[in-house]
């Protein structure tokens, strides 16, 4: 399907491009649905009950901000901070959706604002991807959302079971160090890109200094410098 998509684009439909989409989804899978779990069995463990868990798989969709709000919480700390750290945490895509805009530009307001509900780190590296090896691909939103409807659906109903499941689910599995490993999987493809790289270094190098703060803000620092430093890479490149 690849090969056609890129060979013959001028006969490609939406459909095409939506299948496409789903297909080059599926490979991550198995990852997505091991930090779906961990996410949601990592929100019953700290407290919040299966009702609360579920609303907020379904409403945040936000699975690296959930579990860095998460201690925070059950730490009480102050309101402001957990929002502040959920923000700063999902800053990520702000740097996403620079790089993915001159591909969207020409949709409306409303419907960039829909697609970009959708947006996932998996579905960044999917997307670059197709536009490095076929870039006279032309149902590219089509496949975007094809991929992203994919990644949405295995995300809720993995971190669905994982919320129900919580209960029957010893700490002693290590789910904390697996959802680490499919984080790293999901990070490393992306720091192809110079923006990305850049970011990295920069927030892991800054976590791991201020790694002693209280109320973890040496996470918090971390993660507003690698985005900062994303940026200026970013702007640098296109000069």
């Amino acid at each position: 399907m690849s090969d056609s998509l890129g060979t013959a684009s001028s006969a490609v439909t939406s459909r095409d491009g939506f299948r496409h989409g789903v297909q080059e989804l599926l490979p991550a899978a198995p990852g997505i649905f091991a930090w779906g779990l961990v996410t949601g069995v990592a929100m019953v463990k700290s407290g919040l009950g299966v009702f609360e868990a579920s609303v907020l798989s379904l409403l945040a969709y936000a699975g690296s901000a959930q579990l860095a709000a998460l201690p925070l919480m059950m730490s009480a700390a102050p309101l402001w901070l957990i929002f502040l750290t959920a923000t700063i945490v999902n800053l990520r895509f702000v740097v996403y959706s620079v790089m993915m805009r001159p591909q969207f530009a020409h949709l409306t307001r409303r419907r960039r604002v829909w697609l970009g509900a959708f947006l996932a780190d998996i579905m960044f590296v999917k997307f670059s991807t197709l536009l490095q090896r076929h870039p006279e691909q032309t149902q590219r939103v089509a496949y975007f959302f094809g991929g992203a409807s994919a990644n949405w659906v295995i995300w809720q109903v993995s971190s669905i079971a994982g919320i129900l499941a919580a209960t029957a689910i010893p700490t002693s599995w290590g789910l904390e160090l697996a959802g680490t490993l499919t984080l790293i999987a999901l990070i490393v493809p992306l720091c192809a890109e110079r923006p990305v790289l850049a970011g990295v270094i920069v927030a892991g190098t800054v976590s791991v200094l201020a790694h002693a703060w209280p109320l973890r803000l040496g996470l918090l620092a971390g993660i507003l410098a690698g985005v900062i430093a994303a940026f200026l890479a970013d702007r640098g490149g296109q000069t």
